[in-house]
């Protein structure tokens, strides 16, 4: 089969990458091709397997080349993130609205071809969920709560979950939409997202660094490993049609955890020292963004499908240690 990541050469991208490449099938069948879209070069590794094929553009700039292919199944993670998007409204439009109008638009041409729908799997988010006079936020989201984003980057997620389940309605693809949790801890440096800190508080301090916290540790918010995260992705991809029930998204499960319970884990796992290298100095712009955000998350769906969160914080912490044991600067901050 002929797979395709967009935004596969990112951190995420790349991880279901690997993934998919050391599972060596989907849903049974061999992947014989992953083309891996993105407008950065994919990592050197994957690069070096000859299934893989990396393309380097902005996805919109793709889409026309697309429509001559035949895609198998389509991950779509490639998109603009929060705090890119609140800092240049066009720039999110056209890298969340306009490409995945485009790449839905070029895997149309394959049932207009009379070729098997598309299965695509779109990688929303937990940022779809916000308060709004006329409906109040609960402290915990789940599949049927009403999503009312205040956030551009929300917004864009949200429509386009209804796009693929409106091409979905027609026949065009097989879509299912997943709802992300924030994904920590991240490795690399800081990027736009204005959760950026959910993965700094924990990474900087393991690599001996100082990290600011931008918001009070009394803040909650629901999260999962890198690891959890690729698995719901390849799970959703995997479930029928029946068993994904409905075409509306589904939450991904999460672990609702503190902003204090974050450090008291890194603390457990890392020790008092790496801890105190974190400190609070709060931004009025992302806290007022983390502020409209939810506490917590269910996925009474997701849990149907066999999926679950990780049982404490600690295990993610773990779970980066282990991931960067080949990185010795990542870890650095442990020994000293």
């Amino acid at each position: 089969m002929k797979l395709l990541i967009t935004g596969g050469a990112g951190f995420l991208g790349a991880r279901l990458a690997r993934t998919l490449l050391a599972r060596g099938h989907l849903n049974g069948k061999p992947i014989e091709q992953l083309v891996l879209s993105d407008q950065f070069e994919a990592p050197a590794d994957l690069r070096a397997d000859a299934r893989v094929q990396a393309r380097t553009s902005p996805l919109l700039a793709q889409c026309q080349a697309l429509k001559d292919e035949t895609f198998d199944g389509v991950f779509h993670l490639a998109s603009a993130v929060s705090g890119e998007c609140e800092a240049d409204f066009d720039l999110g439009l056209r890298s969340n609205l306009d490409s995945t109008r485009a790449l839905l638009d070029a895997l149309r041409s394959q049932s207009d071809r009379g070729i098997a729908a598309t299965r695509l799997v779109f990688s929303s988010s937990v940022a779809v969920y916000g308060p709004d006079p006329a409906v109040p936020l609960p402290s915990i989201v789940g599949d049927d709560t009403f999503p009312a984003p205040q956030t551009s980057y929300g917004t864009h997620k949200l429509i386009c979950e209804h796009l693929v389940a409106d091409y979905t309605r027609k026949g065009y693809i097989d879509g299912r939409a997943t709802r992300l949790m924030t994904v920590t801890v991240r490795p690399g440096r800081p990027n736009g997202a204005a959760s950026s800190f959910f993965s700094g508080i924990i990474r900087e301090p393991l690599a001996g660094e100082a990290s600011i916290c931008p918001v009070s540790p009394e803040v909650s918010h629901p999260v999962s490993s890198p690891q959890r995260t690729v698995e719901g992705l390849i799970t959703v991809y995997e479930a029928s049609r029946d068993a994904f029930v409905g075409r509306t998204a589904m939450n991904q499960p999460a672990l609702n955890v503190t902003v204090q319970q974050m450090l008291d884990a890194l603390e457990k796992v890392a020790g008092p020292a790496v801890r105190a290298r974190v400190r609070f100095e709060k931004d009025e712009r992302i806290a007022s963004i983390v502020a409209n955000w939810p506490k917590g998350a269910s996925a009474a769906r997701a849990a149907k499908l066999g999926l679950k969160p990780e049982s404490g914080f600690e295990d993610i912490i773990r779970q980066y240690i282990a991931d960067c044991a080949s990185t010795p600067a990542a870890l650095k901050g442990l020994s000293a």
